[in-house]
């Protein structure tokens, strides 16, 4: 795809506003700690959830807790804070992660607010701080489309990455797991990382997928929890340690077609989509913009007006395909793509596509094809795994591996599915059933 970030840092304006959004953390119901026009600090608990309440989410920023925007059913949607000029931070203490126990180092992140950057298999949700996982994987490189380079992230930030891992080290009586890309990593702080086991991947998306890589290194069988972390998150846990504060900064690399500068900006979680992009999106009469928080196989469509979301490390530009194609599939294009190579485009192997939203059909009869096979390195059966949630049979996805999987490992083979099927909302129906039924 056309659109990758040049390797050009810059700083975002601080927006006016920022926010939290609940429906971020799937199976969360809010519980409010705050009242609307109550100040508080970069750290302050902003809400709980009802069924967890050691897990609560904090403010990213300092300010005024302004506005509570509510959906259907009286949904949480977003909880906003009107930022201050410069931020003040909530004291946790610093402290060093490896001469402090299990329990004291989960009470911190937990009392930070961070510890939703902690996320478990099965289900693909917040993890319990009750259980004691059999191991945490670390994905150390992106091979989403346009993703950003996590070298170039860290660079900089080697000393809280590490400091981050010896937390996680405390929390668990296996390994920490971190996965690096054979060929493209080459930052000593993923590459000499201590407290880790270091494994080796290579090859095309969705090799840098942690639940790819937790298949191939520790499979998730059932009565097995693994916890999961992103880079970013671990460098924002080594922050906490190392100086007593949530500092949620982050590195967001701003892609897509639609960008006329494609580049890195340093920004906070939930930032406002319009300080980010800056008028850096190009503007045609006849080709309207769609905004994603994260990658285009998985992330969430926002508009400017909306935030950065909790787990996004990118924002990508590309146009809407909300326009009928006269004999599209029957014309001869160089300009379009197609796994089949029905278009004479296969021809010109490097060639980068811009792409719009256009699914280029609708739903039709689901059928075995094969091509999900091409895209998913799992050994399980997809196509079997997918029938087995649509008629609620847990006694077969329980055998055919739902315990190991997330929705985001079958993005692909949604993007190559001919029969057009959601794949990835039934992968999710398909784990929430099983974890009713069994929580």
């Amino acid at each position: 795809m056309q659109g990758a970030a040049e390797k050009i840092l810059n700083s975002s304006p601080r927006s006016a506003k920022y926010s939290v959004c609940p429906p971020d953390f799937h199976g969360l119901t809010p519980k409010m700690l705050v009242k609307e026009g109550e100040k508080v600090k970069a750290g302050t608990p902003l809400f709980f959830d009802k069924y967890n309440e050691k897990i609560i989410f904090t403010a990213p920023v300092s300010g005024t807790f302004s506005d509570l925007v509510r959906g259907e059913k009286r949904r949480i949607l977003r909880v906003t804070i009107d930022a201050d000029a410069a931020d003040e931070y909530v004291d946790f203490g610093a402290a060093d992660p490896l001469s402090l126990s299990r329990e004291k180092v989960a009470g911190k992140i937990l009392e930070s607010g961070l510890w939703p950057a902690i996320r478990q298999r099965p289900y693909s949700v917040i993890a319990n701080p009750e259980d004691k996982p059999k191991a945490i994987f670390v994905s150390a490189f992106d091979s989403a489309p346009l993703a950003a380079d996590l070298d170039f992230i860290i660079k900089g930030q080697e000393n809280e990455f590490q400091t981050g891992l010896n937390a996680l080290s405390r929390l668990t009586d296996g390994d920490v797991h971190l996965s690096v890309h054979s060929k493209t990593t080459a930052n000593p702080g993923f590459l000499n990382a201590k407290n880790v086991k270091i494994h080796h991947f290579e090859g095309p998306h969705p090799a840098g997928n942690v639940g790819i890589q937790i298949h191939h290194i520790d499979p998730v069988d059932k009565g097995d929890i693994v916890w999961y972390v992103g880079v970013q998150h671990i460098i924002m846990i080594g922050r906490l340690f190392e100086k007593g504060i949530y500092d949620a900064s982050k590195i967001v690399a701003l892609t897509g077609s639609e960008v006329l500068n494609p580049r890195y900006y340093r920004a906070t979680d939930g930032a406002k989509v319009s300080d980010i992009v800056q008028k850096n999106v190009r503007l045609e009469e006849d080709v309207q913009p769609r905004y994603i928080s994260g990658d285009v196989l998985t992330g969430c469509q926002v508009n400017t007006n909306d935030f950065l979301r909790f787990y996004s490390n990118q924002i990508t530009v590309i146009p809407e395909g909300d326009k009928p194609e006269m004999f599209g599939w029957i014309m001869p294009n160089f300009d379009k793509f197609s796994l089949s190579r029905s278009f004479p485009a296969f021809l010109m192997p490097g060639k980068k596509f811009r792409l719009n939203t256009n699914i280029r059909g609708g739903e039709r009869p689901f059928v075995v094809t094969g091509v999900y096979e091409k895209v998913l390195p799992m050994e399980i059966m997809p196509m079997q795994l997918l029938k087995s949630i649509m008629i609620n049979d847990i006694d077969m996805m329980e055998k055919l591996g739902i315990y190991e999987i997330a929705p985001e490992d079958f993005a692909l083979c949604e993007y190559v599915c001919p029969s057009k099927i959601e794949i990835q909302e039934t992968i999710r129906e398909g784990l929430d059933l099983v974890r009713r039924e069994f929580s």
